[in-house]
């Protein structure tokens, strides 16, 4: 029974058991090169759920020029985010017009996010 015992022991390993070391000469666990620096399912579940209300309150409360510039300035349309100034030429406005639209737009959807 014993030598069945401890050979069970042998197979069994440890996530915090040192399996070698590194090129800077520290010990690796099993734990660290089995760490997902992903998200979680529940953390990527809880971000879709909170995307699809940020689009129906965007939907809900801004006009579609504020809705244009928070959607062109954070990128939420898969482009890259763009500039205040980038965002004037393709509209044909001042940055600083912009700008205020942009203030106004977060204002509302901040209001919004409190109730």
């Amino acid at each position: 029974m014993f030598l069945r015992g401890s050979k069970k022991t042998k197979a069994e390993v440890y996530l915090n058991e040192p399996i070698g070391k590194d090129k800077d000469d520290n010990e690796i666990t099993l734990l660290e090169i089995l760490e997902n620096d992903e998200r979680s399912i529940e953390d990527e579940i809880d971000l879709k759920l909170k995307t699809k209300v940020l689009y129906k309150k965007m939907e809900d409360v801004l006009k579609d020029r504020e809705k244009e510039i928070i959607i062109l300035r954070f990128g939420l349309n898969g482009d890259k985010p763009k500039t205040q100034n980038e965002i004037a030429k393709l509209m044909g406005i001042s940055r600083s017009y912009v700008s205020r639209i942009e203030t106004k737009a977060i204002h509302k959807l901040s209001k919004e996010f409190e109730e």
